[in-house]
């Protein structure tokens, strides 16, 4: 289990397949803000609600010039479905090794009913167009998330 990476460091490169089963590189969108989330599960409630605030933000996200990028351990498939069903409008990443979680410090410990796990941590990076670490959401609640978000990217734009 990693630690949490702090704002201010080298965000960890990366290459994992999408949805849409073409590989997908952090360095792919190098000079632009890049909104990377880890979630847990495909086509659950909380992830689900997560996904579609995402999506529903796209227009601010695009105007502020940033992508969105959601990781989890579920495969391209399981993606596609997820995708197809929510018309989500941005690439997820299939980590079925929870490899890129790791280097994140996303994938945990976790105590449910008393059993412990390791999971994804629901957590978000904010990542800036140099590829340094912008800002660190480590325990995500779904409820205004995306708001959260759009904010610290508003506050980026307007000090660039």
């Amino acid at each position: 289990m990693s630690d949490w990476l702090e704002v201010g460091s080298k965000a960890p490169a990366f290459t994992m397949v999408s949805d849409s089963g073409k590989k997908t590189k952090l360095s792919d969108f190098k000079g632009q803000p890049v909104v990377l989330y880890f979630y847990p599960k495909d086509d659950t409630p909380g992830c689900t609600k997560e996904a579609c605030a995402f999506r529903d933000a796209s227009k601010q996200l695009k105007e502020l010039g940033a992508v969105v990028l959601g990781v989890s351990p579920d495969d391209e498939a399981s993606h596609a479905k997820f995708r197809d069903k929510f018309s989500l409008n941005f690439p997820l990443l299939a980590d079925p090794d929870h490899g890129v979680a790791e280097a994140y410090g996303a994938w945990r410990e976790k105590n449910m009913y008393g059993k412990k796990s390791m999971g994804v941590q629901r957590s978000t990076y904010l990542i800036g167009a140099d590829g340094k670490i912008l800002k660190v959401w480590k325990k995500v609640s779904v409820d205004g998330h995306d708001a959260a978000v759009l904010e610290a990217l508003q506050g980026i734009v307007d000090q660039g």
